[in-house]
This record gives C-alpha cells, sequence and structure tokens, in this order.
C-alpha cells in the first residue's frame, strides 16, 4: 500500500442522511402557549409521541385533552423527565427562570430553544441581546449536562394549529455544537410535511436567527401573512 493510499480520506457525510427519529418521545415546556401548542399539534400528527409541559399540570392535561392525537399533558419537571427531545418554547420573560429550576431533570436530554427574545415598543417588535448573547447561548449556561440545540424560531403559530393546513412551506433553520445533535433536529424537524431541517451554524451563531423574527413579524404585518423562510441552493 502506497502512503497516498494509506491516508485517503472518506467519503464526506451526505448532510441529508438524517437519523430516524420517529421512536422518540418529544416533550414541550411552555406547550400550552400558542407556538408549543402549535408545535406539539404538528410533531403528533406527523406520528410522534408528544408530552406537552406547563408549569400546572392541569393546564397542560387540559391542552392535551383539547388537542388530541395521544399527546400527554404533565408539569415541566415529569414532561422533561419522561422525554429524549426537550422544546423550549416558554415566554422570554420566564426563559431563565424556568431552566434553573430543570436542570436536574434536563441533564443529559437534547434540547432545542425555540424562544425568541424580542421587546415591542410603537415601532413594533425589536430584538434584545441576552447578556449571553442569545436566548440559546442562555440556555447552554443555565444547563451545562444538556445538549442544548437552537431551531424552530421562524414558525407561524396560525399555520402551525391550523388544521385544515396539511403541509408548512419553510426551512428550520438548526444551531448547535454536534454534529449528531443537529441531525436529530433537522431530522425531527423533517416530521413535518413541508418542512426542512437546515444546519445554520454553532450556537454562537443563535442571536441573527433568534433577532430574525423581528423582521418577520414586520412582514407579516405590512402583508397581512404567516412568513416563513426557505433557504436556496441546497
Amino acid at each position: 500500500m502506497t502512503s497516498t493510499e494509506s491516508v485517503q480520506k472518506a467519503p464526506a457525510k451526505d448532510p441529508w442522511d438524517l437519523p430516524d427519529v420517529s421512536g422518540l418521545v418529544v416533550g414541550v415546556l411552555g406547550g400550552t402557549g400558542d407556538q408549543g401548542r402549535g408545535l406539539a399539534y404538528r410533531l403528533a400528527r406527523a406520528g410522534q409521541k408528544v408530552i406537552i409541559g406547563s408549569r400546572a399540570a392541569e393546564r397542560a392535561a387540559a391542552a392535551a385533552g383539547e388537542l388530541g392525537l395521544g399527546i400527554e399533558g404533565l408539569d415541566n419537571a415529569e414532561c422533561a423527565r419522561r422525554s429524549d427531545i426537550v422544546i423550549v418554547a416558554v415566554p422570554w420573560d420566564g426563559h431563565a427562570k424556568t431552566l434553573e429550576g430543570l436542570r436536574e431533570e434536563l441533564a443529559g436530554k437534547l434540547v432545542v430553544d425555540c424562544v425568541n427574545p424580542l421587546g415591542f415598543d410603537k415601532k413594533g417588535a425589536y430584538a434584545l441581546k441576552p447578556e449571553e448573547g442569545s436566548a440559546a447561548e442562555q440556555a447552554a449556561a443555565l444547563l451545562p449536562d444538556s445538549r442544548v440545540t437552537a431551531a424552530f424560531h421562524h414558525l407561524s403559530a396560525v399555520l402551525l394549529q391550523d388544521e385544515a393546513i396539511e403541509e408548512i412551506d419553510t426551512d428550520v433553520m438548526v444551531l448547535g455544537e454536534s454534529r449528531a445533535d443537529t441531525d436529530v433536529v433537522q431530522a425531527l424537524a423533517g416530521r413535518i410535511p413541508g418542512m426542512r431541517g437546515v444546519f445554520a451554524g454553532r450556537l454562537r451563531n443563535a442571536h441573527q436567527v433568534e433577532s430574525l423574527v423581528a423582521n418577520l413579524i414586520s412582514v407579516n404585518r405590512r402583508y397581512k401573512a404567516h412568513a416563513g423562510l426557505r433557504v436556496t441552493d441546497v
């Protein structure tokens, strides 16, 4: 064997060769809010086992009962314990407190943060910049024993919850530190018809992804739309 033959590189992995995530249990913290409820509905409709989490188990159970599709409703701690993947869809003002209180339950879990730090005034929505850089980076700092990713920021809660809509025409930008983890999240996004998960960088790039929601809100208000995003040429 020549030296050239011995150092040949393995073929690059196909970026669309994603894992089968159909058997994973997905928990949605903040699953009684519009965004969390919409994500829970779409994932369950796609065949995923979904648990809604809320501060009050009764509220979670009521929301789960309204959605059907085998969705369970539990308090946040039990939702985190019972889930393989945990989506954080809580309001920004309760983000840090919620995660601080669930550090033990979320240890070892794949956490997907979809929180958008935004402010609102007479000029409309604008991006806030957390001390850590982004909501996702705040989550990573608060959950050192979890595998934190960021995704599902740019989805319309109205479209997600509309039972008459079969497909959601959008891409989901996925960020994280581990390819294995971002591949799982991309695959999860791809479970929803019309949706595609696209890797968009490390968590240090999450701020601009979260901030773009302020621009989409402006688009929606001007054009009376529910705008999403498509990434071209990939």
